[in-house]
């Protein structure tokens, strides 16, 4: 496939804007490890490991831009 035709699939990829606002707070990747735990148990409660660390980025996050604008 050309660069050309990789550049046109992209510009066709629905955004999600979901990604986009996790992707800006640094926490994608955690998002994505409590993502893959659900389907790998399909049970929150096996979970609470990835999901405390997403927890606790989001947090960091949200401190810092609460400091960044007050």
């Amino acid at each position: 496939m050309s660069d050309d035709q990789v550049k046109k699939e992209k510009e066709l990829e629905p955004i999600d804007k979901v990604e986009l606002m996790l992707k800006k707070t640094g926490c994608i990747d955690l998002h994505h490890a409590v993502q893959e735990c659900f389907f790998e148990t399909h049970d929150w409660r096996q979970c609470q490991d990835q999901i405390k660390k997403f927890k606790d980025c989001m947090n960091v996050y949200r401190e810092s831009q609460e400091k960044k604008y007050s």
